[in-house]
């Protein structure tokens, strides 16, 4: 068992890095969060890992934080819910904000993730709620959000935009956050779609 690599990126593309260690390149299927925050090739990079062992294949996913690997060796044991569906819901959101949704119980945005709809979204909270320690949330996923940023969020993935790249886009707004058309203006800009 693969628990952690670390070594030189050698190369990236949207879904994973290959990562030489004591040259062996290793491919690694990682969130797309975890894509942006490793840097790029060339760079050093300790990755957690999950080894899963198939019939036709061993793959390994990667990780930066305990509690993404952590998740992630969860969100697999729910029925229905393979490695690739819970990496896409880890790309979709940060931990903090999917064990916060699943916790909320709030099927909607869960179903928003590629790969979960209303139905699996409801089996995820159903079988997670109780399982998942909200206690270790970060103090600003657990504070409620301005009624102008939730619609703008809302109104962003209703446009085909991911919960990453608004995120970012919505990062840096100084007016007012109960204002949903300006933080839309505001994120609209930062996308390069106004």
């Amino acid at each position: 068992m693969i628990a952690s690599l670390r070594g030189e990126i050698l190369s990236m593309d949207n879904q994973s890095a290959i990562i030489e260690v004591n040259g062996v390149g290793y491919r690694v299927m990682l969130s797309t969060q975890s894509l942006a925050a490793i840097n790029e090739k060339g760079s050093e990079v300790t990755v957690l890992t999950t080894m899963i062992v198939r019939e036709d294949s061993v793959s390994l996913y990667g990780f930066l934080s305990s509690g993404e690997q952590q998740l992630f060796e969860k969100l697999i044991t729910v029925s229905g819910i393979g490695p690739k569906v819970a990496l896409s819901a880890l790309s979709a959101f940060n931990a903090d904000t999917l064990k916060r949704i699943i916790a909320d119980e709030d099927v909607t945005r869960l179903a928003t993730v590629s790969g979960i709809g209303k139905k699996t979204a409801q089996r995820i909270i159903l079988e997670l709620r109780g399982v998942l320690d909200v206690n270790d949330i970060s103090e600003n996923t657990s504070k409620i959000k301005p009624s102008g940023t939730v619609q703008a969020t809302d109104a962003l993935l209703n446009m085909g935009f991911t919960s990453p790249e608004i995120t970012v886009a919505l990062d840096g707004f100084e007016g007012d956050l109960n204002d949903a058309a300006a933080v839309i203006r505001h994120a609209l800009k930062r996308l390069g779609a106004s």
